[in-house]
């Protein structure tokens, strides 16, 4: 008895421990599962805080990014070389006149041409070294040499001017006849392929316009009447870099992959205006035609180490062009140094009745005649603090105070360009039909953007390899009168405000930036920007020295330009092709 009781008192003692063991169990797991509650509960707030902080910034940014149009760095391209240029029909006018211009001729040319400016290549025309029959069949020999199915291959040029032989050799006989008016007369010159010019179609780099035959833009016009050659057009980023949004600048469907002569795949040639600046830089003409809505103009051209001007709006005619935006858009000019910048300037400048933006100018100097009086010498220039860390810039801020210029360094005003993408979608939309009905081919199927989307679905493949979400944005986007009246002011005034507000600070006469960093400002403030050659970054791409001051001060600007130009000689032609 003694033995089962003690044993019965361990069983209870034991069953007891247990279950207090258990009750200890079930209080811990109690407080384990309050406590996950809790940390469930906060993170999900927080998580919930945070993504609706996160939803409002992306919505801000969504409203100010303008990413989409800007350079992106490619390094895989999904298409390389035109599937729609076929070079026996491309070179079929020009075998018989370039049979008896051989690598000898080519060879002797080379001298008096490569890298020489308009004044320059002038005086060997009049001391009788050169014709302007020779120097159209040297560009078009370096064309064929070295543009497309070769292992230097740019893909710069989209088409050629069949008759421009024949032309030049009429400017041969015109000479002699002393109907030399202009310095532009007999120099061949390429075209963006958005500007319309009656010997070539206007694409803008798309299928759909592939067939577009026109009359001549206006620019196009004051060109040849005062001696131009249209050489042939300049492949560019298909509609002038807003179509796709996710592709590398320079590559159309019609065109192919522009590539930079600094280092094929490897160096941006930049955009939209990329055939126009990489063709300008390998010498394949005398000077280019580039356009500009926002840094489509400074982007290549710094990007290739010449010069481009984006001048102010109005300036010069955008009647004949593929458009992007009525209220932002320039043609301007691309060249190898500054003294042809301003020859093509004042060339193509003209009032026209026909562009609601048109300036009408009293001038007392030509832009080609006055420029070189406008020196750095004692003008006050915004540099900007954040681009202090490139030393390039600080190179040649040091170069320019050399020159007496004076330096105010200034920390960037904190405005924002607020619907900077909604501006051109809604433009566009309004735009591009106008263009279509009034300076486009009749015969044309497409009318509006909805248009060209539905017939590159068709056959996506070739007329759309990077798709084309900004063509497809401009359709969703919709605004009243009054919205879009406000994105213009806005823009506007936030543009002026970045430029002005340290203008009147500190007494500005200008401002120097790099590239086209701050494009986007200039291009909503409506000032005029210019970039010449600066050097070369440690992995040997172009950079520009980019000078931006006040609307209508595009004579100052040329002289500034100049100024450096020539203390710096920072151009260095590509070695491969020359």
């Amino acid at each position: 008895m003694v033995f089962k009781t003690l044993v019965f008192k361990n069983c209870i003692e034991k069953l007891t421990q247990l279950y207090l063991s258990v009750l200890f169990l079930v209080f811990l797991i109690k407080i384990l599962i309050m406590k996950s509650f809790l940390f469930i509960f906060t993170f999900l707030l927080i998580f919930s805080c945070k993504n609706s902080e996160s939803k409002t910034e992306d919505d801000k940014k969504s409203s100010t990014d303008i990413s989409a149009i800007s350079t992106k760095d490619f390094r895989e391209f999904k298409v390389l070389d035109s599937k729609h240029i076929n070079s026996s029909d491309l070179w079929m006018p020009f075998n018989t006149a370039l049979e008896s211009f051989t690598e000898s001729t080519y060879e002797n040319l080379k001298p008096l041409i490569l890298e020489q400016d308009i004044p320059t290549l002038q005086k060997h025309i009049r001391d009788g070294k050169l014709s302007y029959e020779n120097l159209t069949k040297f560009y078009l020999y370096r064309i064929r040499k070295f543009d497309r199915e070769n292992d230097l291959s740019l893909n710069s040029v989209i088409a050629l001017n069949p008759n421009v032989i024949e032309e030049a050799k009429q400017k041969d006989i015109d000479l002699k006849n002393k109907m030399l008016k202009h310095p532009i007369f007999g120099m061949p010159i390429l075209l963006k392929d958005n500007i319309n010019t009656s010997a070539m179609s206007t694409t803008a780099g798309a299928v759909a316009l592939n067939y577009n035959k026109t009359d001549d833009a206006f620019i196009v016009q004051r060109l040849k009447d005062r001696g131009a050659l249209i050489l042939g057009k300049a492949n560019l980023s298909e509609w002038a870099y807003f179509f796709c949004g996710d592709c590398p600048s320079g590559y159309s469907a019609i065109g192919g992959q522009t590539l930079n002569p600094y280092g094929r795949k490897i160096i941006d040639t930049g955009g939209s205006s990329s055939g126009s600046g990489v063709a300008v830089s390998s010498n394949f003409c005398v000077a280019a035609v580039g356009s500009e809505t926002s840094g489509s103009i400074l982007s290549p051209s710094s990007q290739n180490s010449i010069v481009g001007l984006k001048p102010t709006i109005g300036l010069l005619s955008r009647s004949g062009i593929v458009p992007i935006s009525s209220t932002l858009d320039t043609p301007g000019p691309m060249t190898k140094n500054v003294t042809d910048n301003a020859i093509m300037l004042e060339a193509m400048f003209g009032y026209d009745a026909n562009d609601f933006k048109s300036i009408q100018l009293k001038r007392s100097l030509a832009y080609d005649e006055g420029f070189k009086d406008f020196s750095v010498k004692g003008k006050r220039f915004g540099t900007f603090k954040r681009l202090m860390e490139d030393s390039l810039y600080v190179r040649a801020i040091e170069d320019l105070k050399l020159k007496g210029a004076i330096i105010v360094e200034i920390e960037e005003e904190k405005v924002e360009l607020p619907d900077f993408l909604r501006l051109l979608n809604l433009d566009m939309k309004n735009d591009l039909p106008v263009y279509l009905s009034a300076s486009a081919d009749k015969s044309l199927m497409v009318k509006s953007v909805q248009d060209v989307i539905e017939f590159n679905k068709k056959d996506s493949i070739n007329t759309m390899p990077y798709g084309q979400k900004l063509f497809e944005g401009i359709v969703a986007d919709n605004a009243t009168d009054e919205e879009f009246d406000a994105i213009k002011n806005t823009l506007k005034t936030n543009g002026k405000l970045f430029f002005d507000t340290p203008t009147k600070a500190h007494n500005l006469d200008g401002f120097l930036s790099i590239n086209n960093y701050h494009a986007g400002f200039a291009a909503v403030a409506e000032y005029p920007a210019i970039t010449v050659p600066m050097g070369y970054n440690e992995k040997g791409a172009p950079r520009g020295l980019t000078f931006i001051s006040e609307p209508l001060s595009e004579m100052e600007l040329l002289g500034w330009a100049y100024d450096y130009e020539q203390a710096t000689k920072k151009r260095v032609a590509p070695k491969n092709y020359n």
